[in-house]
């Protein structure tokens, strides 16, 4: 009913959108503010720090090939479906389920990841900006070892080299003669700064300890950027992802033309790219490129689509979908070249083989703040989504962003205590872990493609693009992704090893407990919600079932969904044209 008077309320000359209880959606200024919104979305940790280390580790230039047969069968799909259904449904993560509102759990679990990972990936933005306060000084505090923090084991200069010649019983370090054994048990002055200064770790997870006061105010002021940013929405965001997206461009490229100016770089981009091709027949290698994906092209966190909700209907998101995906792996493959020549003149000076320094750690250079922009901004539009125009409020945006930031600033306080890096590392491990994502992904494929009906929405992409996708897109949703996800899924199900820090302290009992609470609370919003939804439905269960899957259109696709009607603005009231397109709406 509301729809056959919206219509008619279309046709006296009401602008388009404003269909009782429905705000007209707000839309990119310019459809390149899209791309630089994904792009930036897509320079994060997976791409300048996770990609080359996977690919060093998993046999180096043939970790292409499982990765980029990956791509095609899993990440491309899975990124257009969610950019093409964020568009078509023009809404956040949550409502853009109403194409099969008895799958609306699919929806709640992407909130719940995408705020854990608001609440945790800050506190990369909060040190990197005290590495920032911190490097204002003559002599940075990390280089030297007659600080505070430093330890007796501090050295600056390493004699590795000399040691494994035996050209030296003894080494003199610092005015200090150290034995090789007792050399090779030196830490450097950057490692002792960080876990000594920045952390300040206490022993265990059962030890919070103290606040750090210089880093809760970096966090502070990171949450008040992020507000600033965030708050009027789009408009805001698509003018500051200019910077946001070109400029760690601007940085991989500076670095890697100095880096590769090094002593050992060429030894480190060898070590990158030198292909082992035993490692092919390793399952890890692939469930590492299967999951490397799922975790740089952001799939499952709903902010693809609470993105693609701000297109223009007619906007050709095949096409956008193709050129993000190059552009991201584009950019995780030139990272490596940028990372490895500094790992080898690191390893050069220190006297070690590469495999020591590239080891995966957590400290990491965060190239990426729009990343958490986009992250708050996806989490905000699922909210808001959920109070249409009727509950207008004038500032209701501005409180819905201000309330998120200070809920997961209270939450990151427990990260800024001598013991929040095992709690850091409890939210990186389970709350936006592979599992979760890989389980995300796996429900959305079975939804549209066998629910809703992949042919049907292939008829909706072409009715937004103008023409049909191939065929492929369609294959991969019906049958290769969902088994591509559901296997890598139970691969991590059936080898999960339980967390450590550094390899060296294990976890209680209890804080697995903590970090399978984080994993199950997106996990369980699935089938809780349809089992809820079903029970609380009347009729069989054909007719609950027919009923609940039945889509809920917005006030836009009464417009688009008449592809006969040239325009309906030119319809007077009372007229055959405006029976017809009535008679349709109600069908």
């Amino acid at each position: 009913c509301e729809f056959i008077l919206w219509s008619e309320k279309k046709t006296r000359g009401v602008a388009a959108g404003a269909g009782p209880g429905y705000q007209e959606r707000e839309t990119w200024t310019r459809q390149m503010d899209f791309i630089m919104s994904c792009v930036g979305f897509a320079v994060g940790l997976g791409n300048v720090w996770r990609f080359p280390y996977l690919c060093y580790k998993n046999g180096g230039g043939v970790f292409l090939i499982p990765y980029l047969l990956i791509v095609f069968v899993g990440g491309i799909p899975i990124f257009f479906l969610e950019i093409a259904l964020g568009q078509f449904m023009k809404a956040g993560s949550i409502n853009v389920w109403n194409i099969a509102p008895l799958f609306k759990g699919l929806g709640y679990a992407s909130m719940v990841i995408v705020f854990f990972c608001n609440t945790y990936y800050i506190m990369v933005l909060a040190w990197g900006f005290y590495y920032l306060i911190k490097s204002f000084s003559s002599t940075l505090p990390w280089s030297t070892c007659d600080n505070d923090w430093n330890t007796a084991s501090c050295i600056e200069i390493f004699h590795h080299q000399d040691c494994k010649n035996a050209s030296l019983a003894n080494t003199t370090v610092g005015g200090s003669n150290m034995t090789c054994a007792e050399l090779a048990d030196g830490r450097s002055p950057i490692i002792e700064f960080w876990e000594n200064k920045v952390l300040n770790i206490s022993s265990g997870l059962d030890e919070p300890g103290n606040l750090n006061w210089e880093l809760m105010l970096c966090l502070m002021a990171v949450w008040v950027l992020v507000y600033f940013c965030v708050w009027k929405g789009v408009k805001s965001t698509g003018k500051i992802v200019y910077f946001t997206a070109t400029f760690p461009y601007v940085v991989l490229i500076i670095l890697l033309v100095r880096g590769v100016t090094l002593p050992g770089a060429y030894d480190g981009i060898m070590y990158y790219v030198k292909p082992d091709w035993s490692k092919l027949g390793e399952a890890q290698v692939w469930i590492d490129a299967g999951t490397q994906i799922f975790f740089s092209y952001a799939i499952g966190l709903g902010a693809l689509t609470a993105l693609g909700s701000y297109n223009r209907f007619n906007n050709d998101c095949y096409k956008d979908a193709f050129v993000l995906a190059l552009i991201n792996s584009g950019t995780s493959f030139f990272a490596g070249f940028v990372v490895f020549s500094i790992l080898g003149f690191m390893a050069a000076e220190q006297g070690v083989d590469i495999s020591q320094v590239a080891e995966s750690g957590t400290v990491r250079v965060s190239f990426s703040l729009y990343l958490q922009f986009v992250g708050v901004e996806g989490f905000i539009t699922g909210i808001l989504d959920l109070f249409p125009g009727k509950y207008y409020h004038r500032y209701k945006r501005e409180i819905a962003v201000a309330i998120c930031c200070l809920l997961c600033f209270i939450i990151d306080l427990s990260m800024v205590t001598q013991g929040g890096m095992y709690v850091f590392q409890l939210f990186d491990y389970y709350s936006a872990s592979g599992m979760t994502l890989l389980w995300q992904a796996f429900w959305e494929c079975i939804v549209v493609a066998w629910v809703y009906g992949a042919d049907r929405f292939m008829d909706d992409v072409a009715r937004m693009i103008g023409y049909r996708p191939f065929p492929w897109m369609k294959w991969c949703w019906s049958f290769i992704t969902p088994c591509v996800c559901m296997g890598i899924f139970l691969f991590h199900l059936v080898n999960y090893k339980p967390l450590t820090y550094n390899n060296d302290y294990v976890y209680p009992w209890w804080g697995e407990v903590i970090g399978w609470c984080l994993a199950l609370s997106s996990m369980l919003c699935i089938p809780v919600s349809l089992l809820y939804k079903l029970f609380r439905a009347k009729g069989t269960f054909k007719e609950r079932w027919t009923h609940l899957t039945t889509p809920v259109w917005g006030a836009h696709h009464l417009e688009y969904m008449a592809p006969d009607i040239k325009s309906l603005s030119s319809m007077s009231p009372g007229t055959d044209d405006n029976k017809v397109i009535i008679f349709e709406s109600v069908m």
